[in-house]
């Protein structure tokens, strides 16, 4: 999914999300209040419950009543009647201004039967009873497995038809939305699994997953019927939930923006969030607002030292937490939750999207940069310089000795034909490219009339490297060095390996070198190589190159 079209569908789903609360209230709610016990008048509109307490406690599964006066601040239109939705905990009647309307479950029976109702329940309401005034709400109860949570946790009255329709389609819209991360979250594993270097791409992936679940695990209740005994497990699942996605965000925020001591404060914020989440366990409303706003106040910090930094991307992220912060005003908290993390997410796969998009760059000139030197050292092997010095060695050679002659032009011949077969490969075994250093050493000791020798050491033949890199090592080695006493000069290669990397050690056995050490470097030789290995292992390699006692030591480390 392209970027403008994520954004276009997150600002969809944020508004459904802001605006879906906002219809005019029908009625009004008063507190309620308690009596245990089990009498039938209780229901009676008229009845006196001045004595009834606002609170009780209950050790068992006894059967309670609640009374709450309920005033309907407009009268329903004619063929559309009002229906009322609970969400209270335990198996209950339900009767309004006296008269019964439906039931949940079997209240003062749950220890005799089987576990029946559900947690959100919708009744509808008689049209003769819904005029404009007070009217009453009286429920009888029994919590047999949760004795300590009474009270009516949901109250919502609106017209039957839209307080069925409305929470499928709110669902729905949420269910798209939550399917979007899916899609994300699949796409971003591939993505790591591809490039299992790519941290941050798997960080993103398991936080899309959990919004998803945890989407999932919020709306299920519209569809699936879900006993009041269970909605602990349920509850259980959402702190679970959030606690990984409040610690999965400012942790990708800490890898987007490395900040001083960064595990150190992980460490600490992960222990906060324990802390958190053990202390208030049962406390779930209350749990899941402390976590959210600690992962907020941490981003923030995370985010504000990236745009002091001047981090690309930081400046808006920053913009998009405090945009959830205005939310979190303007909504209630279930709303601002969802369009919070939603936003935040968002803010997360711009960031990776900019990585990316780095990468991607990085490659192609990467690419060419590679041709361009890989089409220069060509040139440098062809240009007129060389070949006329090579070519006036060889008429000495042909006076002189036309036997060794015979030989030059053989070797010259072979190092032609072995650099024609590697210049266009991206990875060649290591032999090749020690036949194309020996052949090349050939060459150069008809040219300079000096004694090469060449060494190896636990070379592995099957191993494979960029083209060209040993024998431009090979190349720089001859070009600024001075030989021995003995009129000799010796090249070593030596090849170790462990679990964590492979590196080739190329060592030159001279008197001196003949250019500073600067200047060596910034020739395009050690560029060529650089660009090689970069094209080859993108960040995975270091390469080294100094002067030593006895010469000169190049270092060249692939890691696994």
């Amino acid at each position: 999914m392209h970027m403008k079209s994520w954004r276009n569908f997150f600002w969809v789903g944020s508004m459904l999300l802001v605006t879906s609360c906002s219809q005019h209230p029908v009625f009004k709610q008063y507190d309620p209040v308690f009596q245990p016990g089990d009498q039938q008048e209780w229901a009676a509109k008229n009845r006196n419950d001045q004595d009834w307490k606002k609170k009780i406690a209950l050790t068992d599964g006894r059967v309670f009543w609640s009374r709450t006066k309920i005033d309907i601040l407009e009268a329903p239109e004619s063929l559309h009647p009002y229906g009322i939705r609970l969400h209270v905990y335990g198996e209950y009647e339900v009767f309004w201004d006296g008269v019964f309307i439906g039931k949940n479950g079997n209240p003062g029976q749950e220890a005799m039967l089987a576990p029946e109702g559900k947690m959100w329940a919708t009744f509808i309401i008689p049209t003769h009873l819904t005029e404009k005034g007070e009217h009453l709400l009286a429920i009888r109860s029994s919590l047999h497995y949760f004795p300590d949570h009474v009270g009516i946790f949901g109250l919502e009255i609106d017209y039957y038809d839209d307080i069925l329709t409305d929470r499928l389609i709110e669902t729905s819209y949420m269910h798209i939305f939550a399917g979007a991360f899916l899609i994300a979250s699949f796409y971003f594993l591939f993505l790591f699994l591809s490039d299992k270097k790519e941290y941050p791409m798997l960080v993103f992936s398991i936080s899309c997953f959990l919004f998803f679940i945890l989407i999932l695990t919020e709306f299920i209740k519209a569809y699936v019927p879900i006993h009041y005994s269970l909605h602990h497990i349920r509850l259980q699942v959402i702190g679970i939930l959030m606690f990984g996605i409040s610690f999965l965000i400012p942790f990708y925020f800490s890898m987007q923006f490395p900040y001083p001591k960064r595990k150190l404060c992980l460490i600490i914020y992960a222990g906060i969030l324990l802390l958190i989440f053990l202390i208030k366990y049962d406390f779930f409303d209350f749990t899941a607002r402390i976590m959210a706003l600690s992962m907020c106040v941490f981003s923030f910090g995370i985010v504000v030292f990236g745009a002091y930094k001047r981090i690309r991307g930081a400046r808006l992220v920053l913009l998009t937490l405090l945009l959830c912060v205005l939310i979190n005003f303007v909504t209630s908290f279930d709303k601002s939750l969802y369009a919070g993390f939603g936003l935040i997410l968002l803010s997360m796969l711009y960031l990776l999207s900019l990585r990316i998009k780095e990468q991607r760059l990085a490659y192609e000139n990467s690419l060419v940069q590679s041709t361009r030197l890989r089409l220069e050292l060509l040139k440098k092997n062809i240009q007129p310089h060389f070949l006329m010095n090579t070519l006036t060695s060889l008429i000495d050679w042909v006076e002189e000795s036309p036997k060794k002659g015979v030989l030059f032009i053989e070797a010259l011949a072979k190092e032609f034909d072995l650099f024609n077969q590697i210049e266009n490969q991206t990875l060649i075994p290591v032999s090749q490219e020690i036949a194309l250093c020996r052949t090349h050493l050939e060459i150069m000791e008809y040219r300079k009339e000096i004694n090469y020798s060449w060494e190896e050491e636990g070379i592995d033949p099957e191993q494979k490297i960029p083209p060209g890199i040993l024998h431009t090592l090979l190349e720089n080695g001859i070009t600024h060095s001075l030989p021995l006493e003995g009129n000799n000069i010796k090249f070593k290669l030596i090849f170790e390996s462990n679990a964590h990397y492979k590196c080739y050690k190329f060592l030159t056995f001279s008197r001196g070198v003949r250019q500073t050490t600067s200047n060596r470097e910034e020739g395009t030789g050690i560029k060529y190589i650089k660009a090689r290995l970069n094209e080859s292992y993108h960040s995975k390699w270091d390469f080294t190159s100094e002067a030593t006692a006895y010469g000169w030591k190049n270092n060249i480390k692939i890691y696994c």
